[in-house]
């Protein structure tokens, strides 16, 4: 009886118990396990903890006094004083917990000071010139770019709407009394920074409305840069063949320059047997960089998932070292990992769409392998490539050859002569 009691009382805590449940507000997720298993060190930051999901991870201790260096730098060029942004984050409180898939073990008030500080040391690093240029995070270069690959970090993130509260009421009525009727907002200063680590010609324009929610979003709104398709359907997304076989049935690859220069990486087009594909550069960090985006497409976006489209397509065209090969000859792939970087090209497309559950896909890249596959298919185009890779492929066979056809014809029309002669004799 005393058992049975017992279990009553624990079946009615679980009844009484508020399950944590994702909202419609919720866009910063804990990476799913079959994901993140392929490659955990993707998914967590190396140099600096931004939130709550890493907060207090031992080996990101050494930045926390450089954090504080920027949050005091903050405090004291604010035109708001320091209860006013306590204020504001504490109002803020409950919207930002929201957009957690994980429920967030802190007191209200160690979550408004991890809150406070580490959107301090963002917008400081963003805003940072002149007052920062003997610091350690600008002396050294390699520094600078870990923490803005730890910004992009899927986990790593807080959401925009809190970085632009407090930026407005740091800086904005500062600025305007100084004369500057126009200042950079937050996400101005957003798009500047990481136009720059990941060398993009110019800083695009941010969107007009408040669309982005945090880092990793920007990161995926930068690189599809235009407006995305809406159209999907239900269907399988099936390349049958690898760029080399590709090759071997005449398929040329050659990059699509206007969509490389406008950093949109989706623009695959293939017409009159050319298939023009954006230049990629694949480094160490272009690794880090997919993961986390498509984690992001897979939890949040997943009927919207166009760069997971993408890699879906890459990891089919590219299986073997010859296939890389095939792209970097082109130009398409700028490769700068070093070593064998053929064989981490193919790895890397193949192991970051692995675990990925989808459910449709982008109509443009469907058509894409529809035409690619029937291209392949097509007798003429074999046999043509054929012909041009085992006659014309280097000058002296080209010669060869067609002083072989010039014999030939040669040979038929005395053949023809000969026979005309014989019949008028």
């Amino acid at each position: 009886m005393g058992n049975q009691d017992q279990v009553t009382i624990e079946l009615q805590a679980l009844l009484d118990k508020e399950p944590l449940i994702e909202t419609k507000s919720c866009s910063i997720y804990k990476v799913p396990d079959e994901i993140r298993q392929s490659n955990v060190e993707a998914y967590i930051p190396m140099v600096v903890s931004i939130g709550p999901l890493h907060h207090g991870d031992s080996r990101l201790q050494k930045m926390e006094d450089h954090k504080l260096l920027y949050y005091k730098h903050f405090i004291q060029s604010s035109n708001a004083s320091l209860s006013e942004l306590v204020s504001c984050v504490r109002e803020l409180e409950p919207q930002i917990r929201s957009c957690y898939s994980e429920k967030i073990d802190l007191t209200a008030d160690e979550f408004v000071r991890v809150i406070l500080v580490d959107s301090a040391f963002i917008i400081e690093l963003l805003l940072t010139d002149e007052w920062a240029k003997d610091d350690v995070i600008f002396l050294q270069p390699w520094l600078l770019s870990r923490i803005a690959s730890d910004l992009i970090l899927l986990e790593n993130q807080l959401p925009f709407f809190v970085f632009e509260k407090l930026h407005n009421l740091a800086f904005s009525s500062f600025l305007l009394n100084n004369g500057h009727h126009e200042f950079p907002s937050f996400m101005k200063l957003a798009f500047r920074f990481f136009s720059f680590t990941l060398n993009f010609n110019k800083s695009p324009e941010p969107p007009h409305d408040s669309s982005i929610l945090h880092f990793t979003d920007q990161i995926r709104y930068l690189y599809l840069m235009k407006q995305r398709p809406s159209k999907r359907e239900h269907k399988p997304l099936v390349l049958g063949y690898t760029a080399y076989e590709l090759v071997e049935a005449g398929v040329k690859f050659v990059v699509n320059e206007s969509s490389s220069s406008r950093g949109c990486m989706l623009d695959l087009e293939f017409e009159y047997g050319t298939l023009k594909i954006p230049h990629i550069v694949v480094d160490d960090g272009t690794e880090i960089l997919l993961r986390n985006i498509v984690a992001l497409e897979q939890c949040h976006y997943p009927q919207e998932h166009y760069i997971i489209d993408y890699v879906r397509f890459f990891g089919q065209l590219i299986n073997t070292n010859k296939d890389v090969g095939v792209l970097i000859k082109a130009g398409i792939i700028d490769d700068m990992v070093g070593g064998n970087y053929e064989s981490s090209v193919a790895k890397l497309f193949s192991d970051v769409r692995k675990n990925i559950t989808v459910t449709s896909a982008n109509v443009d890249y469907l058509k894409l392998c529809h035409d690619l596959n029937a291209y392949y298919n097509h007798p003429w185009h074999s046999k043509m490539a054929t012909l041009r890779r085992d006659y014309f492929t280097t000058p002296w066979k080209t010669a060869a050859s067609i002083a072989g056809i010039f014999l030939l014809i040669l040979t038929v029309i005395q053949t023809v002569c000969s026979i005309l002669q014989v019949l008028c004799s």
